[in-house]
This record gives C-alpha cells, sequence and structure tokens, in this order.
C-alpha cells in the first residue's frame, strides 16, 4: 500500500486502509474502490491523505495502535460527552457525577493502554484517517492515545498512565464553552478573541475538578496543558517544574497532533516535521525529556510514505528502525534518473549512514 495526498487520488483506486468518523464509525472500508463522489466528500471531511492498494508496496503491513473497537468506543464517549456538555451547558454536574461515566472512561483507557502494550512498531499517525467536523472530538482522541503512549515510554505507573489518559480525553472540554466563530475562525484571531479563547483552561477545570468521577489531577491536566516551561504559557504563568509532569507531557502531546492534523488556518505537517518545530522548544517552551520520548515513540516517517533520498533514488518507507526514528527502511523504486525499477531494492538507513531523505511526497 501507498499513503499519498487525497488530491493525487484517482476514481478507480482501492482504498487499503478504512477511514473512520468522528464518532469512531468506518465511513469507507478497506477494498472499497474510490470513486470522483466519494473523493470530493473526504475532502469536505478534511481528510489530506488516504493509504491505496498498490502491487509495488502490497506486502507493507501497518498494525494499528488500537483495535477498531476500541477506537470507535472511545470517540463515541468523547462525542457523546463533549456534545451534551456543549447543548445542555446546565447539567454538566450531573454527566460527570454519573458514575457510570467514570466507570466508562476507566473501562476505554484501560483498553487502550493494554493494546498499546501489546503494539511493538513505532505509533504510525497516519495508519488510520479520521473524518471529522468538529476538530475538537478527533483532537481529544489523539491527545489522550498520545499522552498514553508518552506516559508508558517515560515509566509512569498503571494509575498515572489512566489519570492521563482521562485527562487527554477531557483536557479540552472547557472549549464547549468557546463560541464556534472564535473555534472554527479561519484568521488570526484579535487579542480579545485569544482571550475568550484562553478560557478554556479555567472552564475545564472548573468543570472537572469537583467531579468525584474524574481524578483531580485529571482536571489538571485540562487547567495546565497550555503552560510553558519558560513561563510563557496560560492562564497561570506557571514555569519548568511548577508545572505538573502529566501537563507537561500532555503540553508536547497537544502541540504534536495540533501541528500533524488539518485545521482551518493551516495544512498538516508530517511528523518528522512537527517534531522539528517540538525540537526547537524543547526545554524552552517544552520539557525536553517528553519531546525526546515522543520522538521514540513514533514513526518519523511514515509507511508507505515515498521519499527521496540525497543519491537522488527514490522510493517508499517499508519500515521503522525502533531507536532510530529518522532512519527508516526504504524501498527504492526508481534509480536517480527517475527510471523505474523493474527489481526494487531495499536500504536500512540505520546501515547505510551516509544515505538520508531530503524529501517526501506532500500529503496536502
Amino acid at each position: 500500500m501507498r499513503l499519498i495526498s487525497i488530491r493525487k487520488c484517482r476514481p478507480g483506486d482501492t482504498l487499503a486502509r478504512s477511514i473512520y468518523t468522528e464518532t469512531g464509525m468506518v465511513l469507507v472500508g478497506a477494498g472499497v474502490e474510490l470513486t470522483d463522489r466519494m473523493l470530493t466528500r473526504l475532502k469536505a471531511k478534511n481528510i489530506t491523505s488516504l493509504y491505496i492498494q498498490d502491487k509495488r508496496t502490497d506486502d507493507i503491513f501497518i498494525e494499528g495502535v488500537i483495535s477498531e473497537e476500541t477506537r470507535r468506543e472511545a470517540m463515541s464517549i468523547i462525542h457523546e460527552t463533549f456534545s451534551a456538555v456543549n447543548e445542555f451547558p446546565q447539567k454538566w454536574q450531573q454527566i460527570f457525577s454519573d458514575r457510570s461515566f467514570g466507570r466508562q472512561l476507566r473501562q476505554i483507557m484501560a483498553a487502550v493502554a493494554d493494546e498499546m502494550k501489546g503494539c511493538r512498531s513505532a505509533m504510525n499517525l497516519m495508519a488510520d484517517a479520521c473524518a471529522f467536523d468538529n476538530y475538537i472530538f478527533t483532537h481529544s482522541f489523539n491527545v489522550a492515545l498520545y499522552s498514553s503512549a508518552l506516559a508508558m515510554k517515560s515509566g509512569f505507573s498503571e494509575k498515572e498512565i489512566m489519570e492521563i489518559g482521562i485527562g487527554g480525553m477531557l483536557h479540552d472540554i472547557g472549549k464547549m464553552n468557546v463560541p464556534d466563530e472564535i473555534l472554527k475562525k479561519p484568521g488570526r484571531l484579535t487579542q480579545e478573541e485569544f482571550e475568550l479563547m484562553k478560557k478554556h483552561t479555567e472552564i475545564g477545570f472548573e468543570l472537572l475538578r469537583r467531579q468525584d468521577e474524574i481524578p483531580l489531577l485529571a482536571a489538571h491536566c485540562a487547567y495546565q496543558h497550555h503552560e510553558r516551561w519558560d513561563g510563557s504559557g496560560y492562564p497561570r504563568q506557571l514555569k519548568a517544574e511548577e508545572i505538573h509532569p502529566y501537563a507537561r507531557l500532555m503540553a508536547v502531546a497537544d502541540v504534536f497532533d495540533a501541528l500533524t492534523t488539518h485545521r482551518i488556518y493551516r495544512e498538516p505537517m508530517l511528523p518528522h516535521e512537527a517534531m522539528e518545530v517540538l525540537y526547537s522548544g524543547a526545554d524552552r517552551l517544552f520539557d525536553q525529556k517528553y519531546v525526546l520520548a515522543l520522538r521514540d515513540t513514533i514513526a518519523l516517517y511514515p509507511l508507505g510514505l515515498s521519499v527521496t533520498l540525497n543519491s537522488g533514488e527514490a522510493g517508499v518507507v517499508v519500515d521503522a528502525n525502533q531507536g532510530l526514528p529518522s532512519r527508516p527502511i526504504i524501498r527504492i523504486l526508481a534509480d536517480e534518473n527517475g527510471n523505474q525499477l523493474d527489481e526494487p531494492y531495499e536500504y536500512d538507513l540505520s546501515k547505510r549512514l551516509h544515505l538520508m531523505i531530503v524529501a517526501c511526497d506532500e500529503l496536502v
């Protein structure tokens, strides 16, 4: 299978991996032949890249981080909870005090953690495309996933991983009280609009902190995930160790997902590009140890991505090297003159240090 921009997809291409809705249901299943109408609909749903079947790379196997069932349950809980807070703000206390709600959160995060422990490969962030109308729903799920992975990589206990995962799911709950015209504004926010946007951290904290079914430290994730290492964040301008470790970890996951997801005002970055942004802020905006933990957790170059090497040869990423995320295994499909090869061959960049990736296919 190959990972390509939806703009390069053509009617007749066969989808290699399913596409999900923001509630976790399958929107278009693997094996479906794409039509012009489908592609138009997917573009409208903020899908920027797809995995399609390709004979030269049909042996590439991509391991999903979690199962389709667990994804569906997690996305459904997020969608129902955030929608309820948005539609019935006067009943938020009732929503969060329901014991079955707290039990649901713990069960789904336990399932996520168990499945992630069994996943031996680096997280391939492009593996499961998700169509969305409301960015907050998919963002909350992704932050819960990345934060849980970071917590595992960083040696947190099972209880702490659970609290961090729940904190990730609910970290942006306060945005349900921010007007849509601000949340979905395509241009730069005015200072007044930005001040309103910043309130979501305090609103989220107040929504969560008094609820017995929500861990108090999960509420602090909502409160502190925009604090920054140098004190330049909000709402309290906390610095370095003053920021709770959960929130320092979540800040990295939150920014990384924001950078790699389509937004109304910006196209998504590839994982290695987003990591460069995080590197530039390490020990200035972010706790460096969590930036490095993320680097070692994800596949910087997604499987199936087309790349060009400094030798001029071009090919596709077919595997990642654990511990060496910037040195994947590449199947060469074209020589330095652009001629397609009858017999492709592979380079393990961890063993051929004179070779490096100099260009990637755009996925927007």
